[in-house]
């Protein structure tokens, strides 16, 4: 399952990664040039581009739906 999110602030990627580090399933995020990270590493969020929404994949269906403030609807 996935999830589009747009992160537009230094504070909503500290807030998007303390969430992530609370779910206890994989979370990754993908950019449309074909990055990923691992949402639960500083340094994987911090080398990608935020000009364009993100995709946020994990099996936790409760963990997506904590990204209301963020989601992007596409």
């Amino acid at each position: 399952m996935y999830r589009l999110i747009k992160l537009t602030e230094a504070n909503d990627l500290r807030d998007f990664m303390n969430l992530a580090c609370k779910c206890r399933s994989d979370v990754g995020v993908h950019t449309d040039q074909n990055q990923i990270a691992d949402a639960k590493s500083i340094l994987g969020l911090m080398a990608l581009d935020y000009n364009e929404p993100v995709k946020v994949v994990t099996e936790d269906e409760a963990f997506l739906k904590k990204l209301d403030k963020w989601a992007v609807d596409m």
